[in-house]
């Protein structure tokens, strides 16, 4: 029985000719190599399976060929083509970075770079996955890397470019690779399964190159899988049951159901799906791409972008003329969003289906209007009115109720409105001023505290106050009083208080506190601002700390509550710190040092150091 060659390795690319989707490399390469324009080191980087090491070893092949056509391909009848065809060649080299990425095995390579072909031009070291290496590999590489021998040609192979030091960029000539597209995919697949007689639907092809994403590898890999799993037939159907993917049949209908807002054959349709074992972030990714196509679609000239098999093509096109921009769009944002958090909900399905619910009602949500043939949004405020400002009541006119805490309007200062015009036969009866109430009641009334405010009012008549005023109509309810007038800082009220607070203290037993404030001495700077001399740090402390509650004594004794103070220490005072305070670290060691010689000594023959 024959060993079985997968086809990834069966037909690896022999010659730059047969290299799939990558032209542009090709052809630089052979274009250098028939002018002598070689570069002593190359980085070739693109994604995987997209031929760098293929490429790699077809240039090291065909610069030491000794019959290079015309074309710049190697012949492959020569003893180094052939040789290189059997790995036998002694010029090439390959390394893989992955693992064997240490200092010494680059020092290997390094040394073996020394020793000149024994046959052919040129000695080729191929190192793969170059990104591999460490830092320190990387290092000893560079002064190699950068001035080889004349025999000597590098090539570096990579998926991840910005890995690599800039210095090993530097000195190579780099080269991208890029993705194979879909349709190069396809005619490789459909001349390899011509050689190999196997009988397969071009859409089964394209659903196979789509499925691998522009890797070369991964679609042979594919297709040997399904080749074994379908007996060598492979249609439509049993490609997209082998690679569980769903068919777009699935998602126009489900498009159909939201656009109709039918939820429930919706919902069923997802249960349906769901039965068949895909799960739930599958169907947000094949949605979340199926609208992004009807999105292409909806403009000829993006129409080309469109990622499907060719039998959904005119279907697409017409699906797309049906359904607005707008609501693709914000249909494509609801699919993004539920699949970057579908990881983090707890219940898969539910979060699902609240999507479906979401793209359900998703007409309704979107408020568009159609001017000049263009849709636009819908202006929230078709008039344009002037800022709305709320009437402040006068002062004077409103009591403030502290039981309450209830503003009550009142109508004795209103503005009062001119009278109709009467008759003079008429007479009107004189009002009688109501009595006006004492100060004080008798009964035990909660205490309004109201400022005094002048006002005018409004027939031009004498000025009352507001405590008049509240006087005449709410004096049988409250006790009313007037408000104090603030006194201002006088030394001997004030040295009454802060005695006072002393003996409070005393009685709390505070006694450093009361202490404190018997010797401190107080000087009035101004009207509302007094200071407090202490002799020293703590005795500062402890007056901060009485602040607020001797504030709140100050406040009422001089009804100001502006009132403040500041407190100061002495100059000539200072405390005792203790010395460890006093000394910083190096101070420390300097001290412990003489004190302790021996200490010293250690240091010196273990040769500590000390950092401070």
């Amino acid at each position: 029985m024959d060993n079985f060659v997968v086809s990834a390795r069966k037909y690896r690319p022999q010659n730059f000719n047969t290299v799939v989707g990558q032209s542009h490399i090709t052809t630089t390469l052979k274009n250098a190599i028939l002018n002598n324009h070689l570069a002593h080191a190359f980085l070739f980087c693109g994604p995987r399976g997209v031929g760098k090491t293929t490429c790699a070893r077809i240039l090291a092949k065909t610069i030491n060929c000794t019959n290079i056509t015309k074309d710049g391909e190697a012949c492959n009848e020569c003893d180094s083509c052939t040789s290189f065809e059997k790995g036998a060649s002694l010029n090439i080299h390959e390394l893989d970075a992955a693992s064997n990425n240490s200092v010494d095995d680059i020092r290997s390579l390094v040394e073996q770079v020394r020793f000149a072909p024994q046959a052919g031009k040129y000695k080729v070291y191929i190192v793969d996955e170059v990104h591999m290496l460490s830092a320190s590999a990387f290092n000893a590489f560079l002064k190699t890397l950068e001035e080889p021998p004349p025999y000597a040609i590098f090539i570096l192979a990579t998926t991840e470019k910005h890995k690599i030091l800039p210095t090993i960029l530097s000195r190579c000539q780099i080269f991208d690779f890029k993705r194979i597209t879909s349709n190069d995919t396809v005619e490789h697949l459909e001349e390899i399964i011509g050689k190999e007689h196997i009988k397969a639907e071009r859409n089964a092809l394209q659903l196979i190159a789509q499925k691998s994403e522009g890797c070369m590898r991964d679609a042979l890999s594919i297709l040997d899988k399904i080749v074994s799993f379908s007996n060598g037939e492979l249609t439509y159907k049993n490609t997209l049951e082998h690679l569980n993917i769903l068919d777009e049949e699935y998602f126009f209908k489900l498009l159909e159901y939201l656009r109709t807002q039918n939820l429930t054959s919706a919902m069923l349709l997802y249960d349906e799906i769901n039965q068949k074992g895909f799960e739930g972030d599958m169907v947000l990714y094949g949605l979340a791409s199926f609208i992004r196509n009807l999105l292409v679609c909806k403009d000829p000239a993006s129409a080309g972008l469109l990622e499907s098999i060719e039998g959904w093509r005119e279907q697409y096109i017409t699906t797309a003329k049906q359904i607005s921009t707008p609501y693709l769009v914000s249909a494509l944002n609801i699919l993004n969003d539920a699949e970057i958090h579908f990881k983090m909900a707890r219940n898969k399905r539910l979060h699902v289906e609240m999507a479906i619910i979401k793209l359900n009602f998703l007409a309704q949500a979107i408020e568009l209007s159609l001017e000049d043939n263009q849709i636009v949004k819908k202006k929230l405020v078709d008039a344009h009115y002037p800022i709305r400002l709320k009437k402040i009541m006068p002062l004077s006119n409103m009591v403030v109720n502290s039981e309450a805490k209830l503003v009550i309007e009142t109508n004795v200062l209103a503005p009062a409105k001119p009278a109709p015009a009467k008759p003079a036969a008429a007479k009107q009866p004189t009002p009688t001023p109501a009595p006006t109430p004492t100060a004080k009641q008798t009964a035990p009334e909660k205490q309004a505290t109201i400022p005094v405010i002048p006002t005018d009012t409004s027939t031009g008549g004498p000025k009352k106050n507001l405590l008049a005023v509240l006087q005449q109509k709410y004096g049988q309810e409250y006790d009313i009083e007037e408000v104090k007038e603030s006194l201002p800082l006088e030394m001997e009220l004030l040295k009454k208080c802060w005695d006072e607070y002393a003996i409070y203290l005393e009685q709390n037993a505070k006694h450093a506190s009361s202490g404190t404030f018997k010797v401190a001495v107080l000087t009035i700077i101004d009207d509302i601002h007094f200071t407090v001399t202490v002799g020293a740090l703590t005795a500062q402390k402890f007056v901060e700390q009485e602040r607020m509650n001797f504030l709140e004594k100050i406040w009422d004794a001089f009804q100001n509550r502006a009132i403040q103070f500041d407190i100061l220490v002495e100059a000539g005072e200072q405390e005792d710190v203790p010395l460890h305070m006093r000394l910083n670290s190096k101070q420390k060691y300097d001290r412990i040092a003489e004190q302790f010689p021996l200490v010293r000594d250690l240091k010196n023959r273990c040769n500590l150091e000390v950092y401070f």
